[in-house]
């Protein structure tokens, strides 16, 4: 199924429909501001393992998910004041932070070392799913055969669609990755560099 979403004022009842696929254990493939991304309830474990079959990641590979809010973050992270300062000057925005998870985020998503990927994407689409459902959306960009990701919801649809159980027309994105980077220990490090600044990252450490 294909659905579109306005990106400037989603319409609620699309928004809702989307989160109740989501609440039946359903795969949705939606825009964030980096590209789109293959998501599901982050807790539940059959829906994360279609999503990695589906992403063609492999299991060592940990998926991101998406919060709605900084106090949701802190949920399902131990966030520091460092940190924290980190987080509010640069989200919404293009960039996956790394964290030390707190026990309330599922095993199956976390690597040897408990950390998490957490990102909220400045798209208001994405947002209003997330804000909708209730909790956090895992995250796997959508990439094509050559591992681009992929940004226009027909090719999407013609690649993904037989796959999933909706798919959230956003429109057509300027694709990139997120930049990654970790706050582990209250280091601020570069892990991927993507549609995100770096510059301003570390110009606004202090």
């Amino acid at each position: 199924m294909l659905i579109a979403i306005n990106h400037q004022n989603p319409q609620g009842r699309l928004i809702k429909k989307v989160s109740d696929i989501l609440k039946d254990g359903g795969i949705v493939i939606y825009p964030t501001d980096t590209a789109y991304g293959i998501g599901c309830d982050l807790f539940n474990k059959k829906s994360i393992e279609r999503v990695y079959q589906i992403a063609r990641r492999p299991k060592e590979q940990p998926l991101s998910f998406i919060c709605h809010s900084l106090k949701e973050i802190s949920v399902y992270a131990n966030v520091s004041n460092f940190a924290y300062r980190i987080l509010k000057r640069h989200l919404p925005g293009p960039y996956t932070f790394i964290l030390e998870a707190t026990r309330v985020v599922p095993k199956i998503i976390l690597p040897k070392r408990q950390t998490v990927g957490i990102r909220i994407p400045d798209n208001n689409i994405c947002l209003a799913i997330v804000e909708e459902f209730g909790h956090p959306l895992i995250s796997a960009t959508v990439k094509g055969e050559n591992g681009e990701p992929l940004n226009e919801p027909s090719i999407i649809q013609n690649r993904f669609g037989s796959m999933v159980e909706i798919i959230v027309d956003g429109g057509i994105i300027p694709a990139d990755e997120s930049t990654v980077i970790s706050l582990l220990d209250d280091e601020l490090t570069l892990m991927r560099k993507g549609k995100g600044d770096i510059h301003a990252s570390y110009k606004n450490i202090g």
